[in-house]
Parts: C-alpha cells; sequence; structure tokens
C-alpha cells in the first residue's frame, strides 16, 4: 500500500468523514505522494535547505495517483519542495480514494445535497488501516521505524494534528513527548539513503507550509 493511501485512511474515520478538520489536509496527500514517487526511483531531492525536485524517469507509474502526480511533477522540474508541498494539483485524493475502493477498503458516497454535503468514504475493510496504526504504536513505543512509518509521523506532525490522530496509539506520551519521538523517528531514516533525507526534508517543507501562514496572519 502506498504511504499516501495510508495517510488517507489515518485521515479519515471509520464512517468515511475526516477524522480531524483541517485545512491543509492536501498538503499532506501532496507530501505523501512525493515521498512514495521518491521510494520508486522517478524523483529525487537536492541536498539544499529547501531542496528542489529533479525527475529521474518520467511517464505513468501504474497507479493512478501516482500517474497524476507525476504528469504534474513532470511541468513543474526543478521547482523547490516547499513549492510543491502546497501544490493543490498533486494532492490527488480523489485517485487515491478511487484505488482503495477498488481494492475493497473503502466505498465511495457521492456528494448529496447538490453538493452540499462532501463525499465521504466509509470503510468496508479496517484490516489495513489496523496494520498501519499497529505498526506507529510500535514506533512510538521505541521500535525501528521503516521508511513509510516515519513519513507518516512527520507528516502529520506537519500538519498538527499527530496527537488528534494517534491519539489511541500515543499511548502515555504527552504533546511534547510525541513530537520528540517523532522527531526522532524521523531521524533513524535520515541518515545514509536519499529516502530518508527526503523524509526529514518533508518534515520541514510541511511545517513551514502549515505554519508560516497562521504567523504571517497573526502578525
Amino acid at each position: 500500500m502506498l504511504i499516501a493511501e495510508e495517510l488517507f485512511l489515518l485521515l479519515r474515520r471509520d464512517d468515511g468523514k475526516p477524522e480531524s478538520a483541517m485545512a491543509h489536509r492536501g498538503y499532506g496527500f501532496a507530501a505523501a505522494l512525493l515521498t512514495d514517487l521518491v521510494v520508486a526511483g522517478r524523483v529525487t531531492l537536492s541536498d539544499d535547505k529547501d531542496p528542489r525536485m529533479s525527475v529521474l524517469r518520467a511517464g505513468p507509474v501504474g497507479h493512478p495517483a501516482l500517474d497524476a502526480a507525476m504528469t504534474r511533477l513532470e511541468a513543474r522540474d526543478g521547482k523547490k519542495l516547499s513549492s510543491l508541498v502546497t501544490d493543490g494539483k498533486l494532492a490527488r485524493e480523489a485517485e487515491l480514494a478511487e484505488a482503495l475502493r477498488a481494492a475493497g477498503v473503502i466505498r465511495i458516497e457521492e456528494k448529496r445535497v447538490l453538493g452540499l454535503v462532501p463525499e465521504a468514504y466509509p470503510v468496508v475493510d479496517p484490516e489495513p488501516e489496523r496494520r498501519v496504526r499497529e505498526r506507529l504504536r510500535t514506533v512510538l513505543l521505541g521500535g525501528t521505524p521503516s521508511t513509510g512509518d516515519a513519513a507518516l509521523l512527520a507528516i502529520l506532525q506537519g500538519l498538527g494534528i499527530a496527537p488528534k490522530v494517534l491519539e489511541d496509539e500515543k499511548g502515555v506520551l504527552v504533546k511534547k513527548e510525541l513530537a520528540q519521538r517523532i522527531e526522532e523517528a524521523s531521524g533513524d531514516v535520515a541518515t545514509g539513503d536519499a529516502v530518508g533525507k527526503a523524509v526529514a526534508a518533508m518534515n520541514t517543507a510541511m511545517m513551514t507550509a502549515v505554519i508560516l501562514p497562521i504567523v504571517v496572519s497573526g502578525s
């Protein structure tokens, strides 16, 4: 399962409604899809403080969300990561939903009341999300994270919703301790390979994208 698909499940309750009201959910999907494409060896990030994305291999990947994201990234080759995580055309939520529906994980309830009631994605098979949450619980308790685990935790922290979404998985960790453990988990995969470095860079870009507009509006 893609990191982006796992994020989709974490951000939705079993009834298909959003887990937490938030304005920047799309940033999370953009970051997750970028990470999936780094893992797939289709794009890479430079070592700059605000990395630039380079396309390594163009063309379809074989997943509707990744294919759509690749098309967008090919048009934005060389752009900075900070501008990519806020690019709504990378946040392919509809394609992620369709892929999960085809896999029998969710069903899609179309918009109702002339579009005033948004789409919902009720869970049909809870097992995939259960496995994701169990992995994250293990990491938060001190286990070694996979790249996907570290990416999910970094994205949730960057969006500012980790304590809410991981309420059961965090155990006795308070907000500050949870943030510290997520930072440690990101660091565990950030040394050495390009994928690990991408996770760390994504965390920084996410937090900047979410926090900076709040600071500016409050100044």
